[in-house]
């Protein structure tokens, strides 16, 4: 127990009869219960979590429309609402904020996409329409997440580059995942590396979206001519897969 006391006395050396005292205790529950007040009905974790929202969702905005160069902190958190030391609090730097922009977009496209082929039924190839949709509509059904994610990513930093990479390694799995899953190769494999071609399959995927945007229908937002390009080429692997298991006699 904290204890403070304030006495009026006549003389320095005592307290008399006659002095002045009072008295205040604070207890430690009570000094807990002030830290942990809660403001518009939210406690210290969830304030400090909204203004981590609030800070993303400007810096999607700015980067989404000015580029990730001509977009400052300073802009950011004045879209935010919240002071540069609120922002450092959160981010070390404007790097480590798209870092986490990405992530956080990279996510959802993910659990889209995951979704799309827990749900989907019929013949392998209607599966892998839906995958594919799926894949489109999580980076056109709102302009800016393309334009983030594809658009502004390369070549920002090494550190952004490993995001990527990350990224893109979540996406070869997936795919590898649905060809043995789906029966596009058998289980004891074809002989060649699976792995290194879906790589290559998600990267031409990737670089087909990057391209789109700066197509008259990646202006316009079509999303079809985007699906029609990215079912072809998917298609096209899928022709050279099922000839590689022909000739593996498997």
């Amino acid at each position: 127990m904290l204890i403070t006391a304030r006495c009026l006395v006549k003389n320095k050396s005592s307290c008399s009869y006659w002095g002045i005292c009072r008295l205040s205790c604070v207890t430690s529950t009570d000094k807990s219960q002030v830290r942990s007040r809660r403001i518009q009905g939210l406690d210290a974790e969830q304030r400090r979590a909204r203004r981590r929202e609030q800070i993303l969702a400007a810096a999607f905005d700015l980067i989404a429309a000015d580029g990730y160069v001509n977009t400052a902190i300073e802009q950011i958190c004045q879209t935010a609402f919240v002071g540069n030391k609120a922002f450092y609090e959160l981010f070390d730097s404007k790097e480590d904020c798209y870092l986490a922009l990405l992530a956080q977009q990279s996510e959802r496209a993910q659990e889209m996409v995951a979704t799309a082929l827990s749900e989907s039924s019929g013949t392998r190839e209607e599966i892998v329409a839906a995958v594919i949709g799926a894949f489109a509509h999580s980076m056109v059904d709102d302009p800016r997440v393309a334009k983030v994610t594809f658009g502004e990513a390369s070549g920002i930093s090494a550190k952004v580059e490993q995001q990527r990479r990350v990224n893109r390694r979540w996406a070869a799995q997936f795919l590898e995942t649905l060809w043995h899953e789906k029966g596009f190769v058998p289980p004891e494999g074809i002989g060649i590396d699976l792995h290194a071609l879906a790589v290559s399959a998600i990267g031409g995927l990737f670089e087909t979206v990057a391209d789109w945007l700066h197509t008259d229908a990646g202006a316009t937002g079509d999303i079809d001519v985007l699906i029609r390009d990215l079912t072809t080429f998917i298609e096209i692997v899928h022709l050279g897969l099922a000839a590689a298991v022909d000739r593996s006699g498997r």
